[in-house]
């Protein structure tokens, strides 16, 4: 039914006059020829704009600016699938720039009057914890707790818990989703590869791919990789993109309820394995990245702790909010939030969400490489990955900056910090960085270490390298 879904019922009997001289405006629209359903959220459209009249002491120039019908015209407001109808895999078979204007005018239309009240709360989310054999332990996240204490050691070391974001129902989410599991796969493994002998680069089957198979230089094997550091650990997935099958219920998903049930999770999970709360590292991929700091919130409210880390890889815009109540990833979720923006002006938002922000390439619609907007939003999720491999920490250096333009400007002088699982606790603010249009991503690898605070990397400039400034 169009984006009619977006808006409460209206109620028209103080202005109906004003709904008809809109109306009337769009007399260029041939109705007659128009999908009665789409005719119908048309009209609901224009009577918001209607409603929505500001008072008379603004002036009328900005009164008419802040009406639907003029900035999109009739022919645009038609053109807006109905909301059952759109789906990743249409947004990924639109340019990049296509897609993002389509977000972005749906994205606006429902923060007209700010009263679209979320009210989805996946009841089934699936979870999942990855073995080094390629198998996967899975079970719903209420029955996760008990076969995780059938886990020898679980929870020992560290815990990375990655909340996904969309469903797994594209090649372009399913491959990047993979990545991060088999890079933490790879770094967790890396010390009892070593003490067998085996190939530290293996790749952990958790999809189509086959076992063992490299399919880009990020995971060619290098002496950075046989010299990387330890580290052990356990990866849990929780994959509540799965639950969104329809960009409806990705837009009404209700971030606080569906987060308060995750972190009451996690403090059973806690304390029913007695396992260390500090070790905790919780991952969300676009609105699970709202998810995961809304869980973290409610760990905090019933722990009294906080989480050590949480990291929002393209934190989504929020369509559906909860009125008087502050919605999405925030500084102070965590003792440490960072969060990885690669599709600001498509699906992602350009709020700035964590102690520290990194916008590779500068806030824009998709980064290079990326030909649509699923795709730039999966990209935050596939540099992350590229830092989780052991040798490629430091892969992605960033510098202070509000702009690519004031990047270049600089030739990347500035603090140097790192985009990825080796940044610093105590960063803060905004980080600007040049990234590659293909594996490897990172600009630095093999990674080179630094022996000062300052530093110049050199910006690179190439026609086949797309800037989107």
């Amino acid at each position: 039914m169009g984006l009619l879904w977006l808006y409460k019922p209206l109620s028209l009997s103080a202005k109906i006059s004003s709904t008809r001289s809109v109306l009337k405006s769009q007399s260029r629209i041939r109705t007659r020829t128009m999908n009665p359903m789409k005719v119908l959220s048309l009209l609901a459209f224009l009577a918001v704009a209607a409603l929505g009249k500001p008072n008379n002491r603004m002036d009328n120039s900005v009164s008419q600016a802040l009406k639907p019908s003029q900035w999109l015209s009739g022919s645009q407001l038609e053109a807006i699938p109905a909301v059952d109808d759109l789906t990743l895999e249409r947004l990924e078979s639109m340019s990049l720039e296509k897609g993002a204007e389509l977000v972005q005018q749906i994205y606006h239309l429902s923060q007209i009057h700010h009263n679209v009240e979320p009210n989805f709360v996946p009841s089934n989310i699936q979870a999942y914890v990855p073995k080094p054999n390629g198998e996967k332990l899975a079970a719903p996240l209420n029955e996760m707790i008990q076969r995780l204490k059938q886990k020898q050691n679980f929870g020992d070391d560290e815990v990375t818990i990655i909340l996904t974001g969309l469903p797994q129902t594209t090649e372009t989410v399913k491959k990047a989703t993979r990545k991060l599991v088999q890079a933490y796969m790879q770094r967790y493994n890396l010390q009892q590869q070593r003490q067998k002998g085996k190939n530290t680069n293996q790749d952990y089957d958790y999809g189509s791919e086959k076992r063992n198979q490299r399919t880009s230089s990020e995971e060619n094997s290098s002496e950075e990789v046989k010299n990387a550091k330890t580290q052990s650990g356990d990866i849990i997935v929780i994959d509540l993109g799965s639950t969104l099958t329809n960009y409806k219920r990705y837009a009404m998903l209700d971030i606080e309820k569906t987060g308060a049930k995750i972190g009451k999770w996690i403090v059973q999970m806690v304390n029913e394995l007695d396992m260390p709360f500090d070790t905790i590292h919780l991952i969300g991929q676009n609105v699970g990245a709202h998810v995961a700091g809304a869980a973290a919130q409610e760990f905090t409210r019933l722990t009294g702790h906080q989480l050590r880390r949480v990291t929002g890889l393209d934190p989504s815009k929020i369509v559906a909010k909860s009125k008087n109540t502050l919605t999405g990833l925030a500084r102070g979720d965590a003792e440490f939030v960072d969060a990885i923006h690669t599709s600001v002006y498509g699906m992602g938002t350009p709020i700035r969400s964590g102690d520290v922000d990194f916008y590779p390439n500068g806030p824009a619609a998709g980064v290079p490489g990326a030909s649509n907007v699923v795709e730039a939003a999966m990209r935050a999720t596939r540099y992350f990955a590229e830092s989780v491999r052991p040798g490629n920490e430091r892969s992605f250096p960033a510098v202070p900056a509000n702009s690519l333009e004031q990047y270049k400007r600089n030739d990347g002088f500035g603090k140097r910090a790192y985009m990825g699982i080796d940044t610093a606790h105590d960063l803060e603010g905004d980080y600007i960085l040049q990234v590659n249009a293909q594996s490897p991503f990172g600009r630095n690898a093999p990674a080179q270490k630094q022996s000062s605070y300052h530093g110049v990397h050199q910006t690179w400039s190439s026609k086949d390298n797309k800037d989107y400034e």
